[in-house]
């Protein structure tokens, strides 16, 4: 109803979870890019908790289309299911040939049947949506699930996905078998204020809105305050506020809209405990993207020592420090990017908010050459006291021409995007584009910067494909250790907008 009215092309604030509108901050991205890695090189359970209306589903779905193309996901959305029912809803997702109903060769068949599948390197993954609900015996079923092995590996892998009275069924005394066979635990915390003015403004832009932002500050406060951090509530109040202004003919989201959208959904005050520390899913991404790098950089012939960063979201391919190279052939950079590499030059295109255009670039200002290179890398040091990130060569290099390929993309065209960070991890984004350079056509890489609520995100990204099937035929082709962060195929026009 207020799509045309505020310039959206579709609804941004669904409370159906539609994976284009994953929002990576506040711990989400570094969560999933932690859960791929623990389910794609670990063999034990999985846990995530949250609260009701955390994004636990949203998670879930995200994680399913980025895991790699050898894993089989099965999804299992009831919680209501007997120990046997459990049993044959896993052989019928597997498409399991039963020759009896019998419980004992039922568990056969599929141990069995897990065998061939491992034998052809596929990966069997379970992801089971509101485990606290789950009855007892079955949970103790997915325990001895988790015993089915070859020789020397699992053959299933589990992750359960529960509100925080999952967390409390472990404790029991009869669950402590369960519990200790979960080998990684992941918390989404609700949002604090700052990320929900975030979480919106990215919210309304991936729905196609391109001027600035219209939820002011006083109606900011009160959604944070009513929707106690969860976003589904956060969509419903915006939703709600969204259809008041348009009512009252106005562009604008003030308080009075937010207080009508509130009386309207009457939440109830939920027991959650306050905000602590975050200490779920941060600290376990950290660790385990640590554990990534080390790894990579120990069989690459380097030491086992390296320098990880504390920062989750910036999970990058630890590398040794770039081969000398030749200078690339008179690149252009804008000044912005030339003389403070600290605020990289935003995406534009046609569509762009006029806004957010770059200066045009004089070609008096832009160094060429080598010189341009030398400008770059000494200004990608940080210089003391300065808080600012200063990019490397080759991430200015690739920012530059990602500004040129925008210039002649069309919207329907696809890529594959390999990595997303934040805009502080300039260390780790240089090594990544270092060695994914080594990889693949180190052209067809490319880095943007976007800006979503005040807080800056890069990205880079991979080839020009002209239809989605064959984007995702050449993710398929990708280098394994490029498929480590979940790459997966997007369309020009979500960049742009």
């Amino acid at each position: 109803m207020y799509l045309e009215h505020f310039g959206l092309t579709e609804a941004p604030f669904r409370i159906t979870p539609h994976t284009d509108f994953f929002f990576e901050g506040a711990n989400r991205g570094a969560t999933l890019e932690a859960l791929l890695y623990a389910i794609t090189h670990d063999e034990g359970i999985v846990k995530v908790s949250g609260e009701v209306g955390s994004g636990k589903t949203m998670l879930c779905r995200v994680l399913m289309e980025r895991l790699p193309q050898h894993v089989v996901t099965i999804h299992l959305a009831n919680p209501s299911l007997s120990r046997e029912e459990i049993l044959f809803a896993l052989a019928d997702e597997l498409q399991v040939n039963l020759a009896t109903n019998r419980v004992s060769a039922v568990l056969r068949a599929l141990q069995e049947h897990l065998i061939d599948l491992y034998a052809q390197g596929r990966q069997v993954v379970v992801l089971i949506d509101e485990a606290h609900a789950m009855p007892a015996e079955t949970l103790e079923e997915i325990r001895l699930l988790s015993n089915l092995e070859s020789n020397r590996h699992k053959l299933l892998q589990i992750v359960l996905f529960g509100q925080p009275e999952l967390n409390d069924i472990l404790n029991r005394n009869e669950m402590r078998q369960l519990k200790e066979r979960i080998t990684h635990n992941f918390t989404l915390e609700p949002l604090v204020r700052s990320d929900i003015a975030q979480y919106i403004s990215f919210r309304m832009r991936a729905a196609g809105f391109k001027g600035p932002d219209v939820f002011s500050p006083a109606a900011l406060k009160q959604i944070s305050a009513a929707s106690q951090g969860l976003t589904r509530r956060v969509n419903i109040l915006c939703d709600k506020s969204l259809l008041a202004a348009f009512a009252g003919n106005t562009h604008e989201i003030t308080a009075p809209h937010v207080k009508a959208a509130i009386r309207d959904a009457d939440f109830r005050r939920s027991s959650m405990p306050p905000l602590g520390p975050w200490l779920g899913g941060a600290a376990a991404a950290a660790l385990i993207i640590g554990a990534i790098a080390a790894y990579y950089h120990y069989h690459s012939g380097g030491s086992p020592q390296v320098e990880i960063s504390a920062a989750p979201a910036a999970a990058t391919l630890p590398v040794a420090p770039p081969p000398a190279a030749a200078a690339p052939e008179s690149p252009s950079l804008p000044p912005a990017a030339a003389n403070t590499p600290s605020a990289p030059p935003p995406l534009t295109s046609d569509t762009a908010p006029a806004a957010t255009a770059p200066p045009p670039v004089k070609p008096a200002d832009a160094p060429a050459g080598a010189a341009a290179a030398a400008t770059a890398q000494s200004e990608a040091v940080p210089r003391k006291n300065d808080r600012q990130p200063r990019f490397g060569p080759l991430t200015l290099q690739r920012l530059e021409a990602t500004r040129k390929w925008l210039d002649s993309a069309g919207d329907s065209r696809w890529f594959i995007q390999l990595l997303s960070t934040d805009a502080g991890s300039v260390g780790h984004l240089e090594n990544f584009l270092n060695t994914a350079g080594r990889l693949v056509e180190s052209d067809e890489l490319r880095v943007y910067s976007v800006e979503f609520g005040g807080v800056r995100r890069m990205g880079v990204i991979y080839g020009e494909y002209p239809t989605r099937a064959e984007a995702i035929s050449a993710l398929g082709n990708l280098p394994p250790a490029l498929k480590l962060y979940g790459p997966y195929p997007r369309q020009v026009k979500r960049l742009r907008s």
